[in-house]
């Protein structure tokens, strides 16, 4: 497993951290952040959905920006936490902090995926025992449409609340294929669906030679992503944490073995 050196594109604390995580196993790596987060400004639907919070069977929070952009707009208008109301993330990482600020949460243990999270029992339960279910899903400006179409088919009715948006940070031509040659990277990973997107944006004419090495990813849907964008060796973590990296990695030939 160590004889692994991985491009991690994490926004950049996120990335850091993995980065150290990784060299505690042995692991290199570099960070090349592809996920800029930039807070949206606060609308008057932002602060009326807000308010009306007490009316949703449940809250979903997609992703660690979503949980502290989220909760900056939860203390403004709820001083108290809502005790029983239902709250799940789709990640341990993201569940941890609305944990951690005293609501009850839900996250699913076997992945961090849309789909893992619509089989939660609680979340089913959630949604049967109430007459007209109601769900808010807090997430950036687009993505985990899945989640939105298969609680809908169920009878649900969905709301967003978008708290950030996702950008392409800036960097000069030639940044990502120099960085990958001179530390003689021989995998890439990516935490989601934009991530890989930006990846192959950053990669421009370069992508079809990216394309063959292996690249990890959090869920089925990315994997087919990748495939379709013409990846070779799609690696499907089912998680974007640490533990379901380093988990995959083990399952992998290691590239010096």
């Amino acid at each position: 497993m160590t004889g692994w050196r991985l491009l991690l594109t994490r926004p950049e604390q996120e990335c850091q951290a993995l980065a150290q995580s990784l060299a505690g196993q042995g692991i290199q790596s570099a960070c090349l952040p592809l996920l800029g987060i930039e807070q949206l400004p606060e609308t008057p639907q932002h602060s009326a959905t807000i308010c009306e919070l007490h009316r949703y069977t449940a809250v979903i929070v997609v992703s660690k920006p979503a949980a502290r952009f989220g909760l900056e707009l939860l203390d403004r208008y709820w001083p108290q936490p809502l005790a029983e109301q239902p709250w799940f993330s789709v990640g341990a990482g993201t569940g941890q902090i609305l944990a951690d600020y005293g609501l009850t949460v839900f996250w699913p243990s076997g992945g961090d995926d849309s789909e893992a999270l619509l089989e939660l029992p609680e979340l089913q339960a959630a949604l049967e025992e109430a007459m007209f279910p109601r769900v808010l899903i807090i997430r950036g400006e687009d993505g985990r449409t899945l989640l939105a179409e298969r609680l809908r088919a169920q009878g649900v009715e969905v709301d967003y609340l978008p708290v950030y948006r996702r950008v392409l940070p800036a960097y000069p031509a030639g940044t990502l294929q120099e960085l990958i040659q001179v530390e003689r990277l021989n995998g890439l990973v990516v935490s989601s669906g934009q991530g890989l997107t930006h990846l192959q944006q950053l990669a421009a004419d370069d992508w079809p030679t990216l394309a063959q090495l292996p690249l990890f990813v959090p869920s089925p849907r990315v994997a087919e992503m990748a495939r379709a964008l013409g990846a070779v060796d799609v690696v499907d973590c089912r998680g974007a944490d640490t533990a379901a990296l380093l988990a995959a990695l083990r399952a992998q030939a290691s590239p010096d073995s």
